[in-house]
């Protein structure tokens, strides 16, 4: 079984690929078919590397602290200035989502707030507005918590948000 193994992998390698051959533009590889130029996808050094994607926003930090609400505010809108070409009024409509669901009855609010998480991640992928990933991933935690406060504190950084933006 261990030789037929090898003879799988070799007619792989040889099957031609899209109008190139099978190791054009890939660049140098070691065997394990890892990326050997400096700083490629095979190269494990992480230490010099930024995290990927922006800081995540800790809810309890937001419910306790307002500084820090107005910090992480600032953080987005400054993050949706230099990567995206998101509207105000796209930005305004999310907010106007979020205070109907603040506004919705206790039984309901968390239902509203996973169809808000639909509607957000669904504007981000539409508008290319990958700034507002954060708000996602903010908006699970405060989904999962179920906590009023949580919602109002959420509902609080979208308004300042929305006010930084303007």
């Amino acid at each position: 079984m261990a030789e037929t193994q090898p003879q799988e992998t070799k007619t792989r390698e040889n099957r031609p690929r899209e109008g190139r051959g099978p190791n054009e533009g890939r660049g140098p590889r070691d065997q394990e078919g890892r990326d050997r130029r400096e700083g490629g996808r095979g190269d494990d050094r992480r230490g010099d590397r930024r995290p990927e994607g922006p800081p995540e926003i800790d809810l309890d930090k937001l419910i306790a602290d307002p500084l820090y609400l107005d910090n992480q505010a600032h953080g987005v809108v400054s993050r949706m200035r230099d990567m995206d070409s998101g509207t105000k009024s796209q930005l305004r409509r999310l907010y106007n989502a979020v205070r109907r669901a603040v506004r919705a009855p206790e039984s309901d609010r968390q239902h509203q707030f996973v169809m808000l998480r639909a509607r957000l991640a669904y504007t981000i992928a539409r508008h290319s507005l990958r700034s507002l990933d954060t708000l996602e991933k903010l908006l699970l935690q405060v989904t999962r918590k179920n906590d009023p406060k949580g919602y109002e504190r959420f509902r609080d950084l979208f308004e300042a948000i929305v006010a930084y933006n303007e």
